[in-house]
């Protein structure tokens, strides 16, 4: 009984002291963030996802305010064969009257939790700044669901949009994938799928924070980035869950991971948003680099002091509001009718 009282004061001690060296250690790191974009999220170490999966799950996001002016309806499609269906929201501007474009959009979340819900003010805002169709996919994740569950539910979702363009007054030769983070890794693979099968184009690819390479689990030398919000302990969980095994450097399957393409040529023009803090900086920074060698037109835009998933946290700062800004620029120079002539 002694032995086991002593023990508990110095298990609290010990357990006091590494929390206290992990606040300190993130103190410093938040030298290199802008004040605006610093948010109390920031002071924990987020690594539940890995650590307690279920629970993250559990703790469950609010759904979203849709935007004023738009029709927002969560719609079920037959999905990929002994699948079952799929479930995804489609935004549509309720005063628009015109053949638009679309933006076929996947959440973030590691592969492993998020839901379409939580986006409803992303793509609703989309929808009604740009007035275009948006679909949100809700998407099966792993590690139940492992690749390609997740990528032939959205390529589902495109299938739709195409096969219904004339019922949702969309101009299928505009029709575009995006997504963040996890989102945004499926929806490049997604449109490499979609150049691959021939049978529905996709005309742009909006990449925001995409997470695109499952060898940045292999680096060990960061460079300062994915202290915040996504830390390599998540990156390295996600992926496993997501390939079905630990990624290592043999090649990954074809479509699982959108850097392990070799030749890029013909792939959809792109806009990929990264800020320089964020552990897939510099992953996205090589895929935009090998897009414009590859012939394909590539937008890199780098937000100094941005985490991941900061404008997320922080939508009001002055970075967030640019990159956001910027992001929507993009796609409206893709996809509206005036930039289209």
């Amino acid at each position: 009984m002694r032995t086991r009282t002593m023990l508990v004061p110095a298990l609290s001690v010990a357990v006091t002291a590494a929390l206290a060296r992990s606040l300190l250690r993130r103190r410093t790191a938040l030298v290199d963030v802008p004040s605006d974009l610093r948010h109390p999220m920031l002071y924990l170490p987020l690594d539940a996802i890995s650590t307690n999966l279920p629970l993250m799950r559990a703790i469950k996001p609010r759904a979203t305010q849709v935007a004023d002016g738009v029709d927002a309806r969560r719609l079920t499609v037959p999905g990929p064969e002994g699948a079952g269906e799929v479930a995804f929201w489609v935004y549509r501007p309720t005063a628009s009257g015109r053949r638009t474009g679309a933006l076929v959009w996947m959440h973030g979340g590691g592969y492993v939790v998020g839901s379409p819900e939580v986006q409803h003010h992303v793509c609703s805002r989309l929808s009604a700044e740009l007035g275009i169709v948006v679909v949100s996919v809700d998407y099966r994740l792993a590690p139940e669901h492992p690749f390609p569950a997740p990528l032939e539910d959205c390529y589902a979702a495109l299938r739709w949009v195409h096969t219904h363009s004339d019922d949702l007054d969309v101009d299928p030769a505009r029709v575009a994938v995006g997504g963040e983070s996890a989102g945004g890794g499926l929806a490049a693979c997604l449109a490499q799928l979609a150049v691959d099968r021939g049978e529905h184009p996709v005309a742009f690819q909006l990449l925001i924070y995409p997470m695109l390479d499952d060898r940045t689990v292999l680096r060990e030398d960061h460079r300062g980035t994915g202290r915040f919000i996504w830390s390599p302990r998540s990156n390295r969980f996600g992926w496993t869950a997501y390939l079905g095994r630990t990624p290592h450097g043999d090649a990954a399957p074809p479509y699982a991971a959108a850097a392990r393409r070799e030749d890029l040529t013909g792939l959809p023009p792109a806009w990929i948003g990264v800020g320089d803090l964020d552990l897939f900086h510099a992953e996205d920074h090589d895929y935009a680099r090998r897009l414009s060698a590859a012939g394909v037109p590539c937008e890199l835009h780098v937000a100094p002091g941005m985490y991941h998933g900061a404008d997320a946290f922080v939508p009001d700062a002055r970075a967030s509001t640019a990159f956001r800004g910027a992001m929507t620029a993009a796609l409206s120079t893709a996809l509206t009718t005036d930039q289209q002539g």
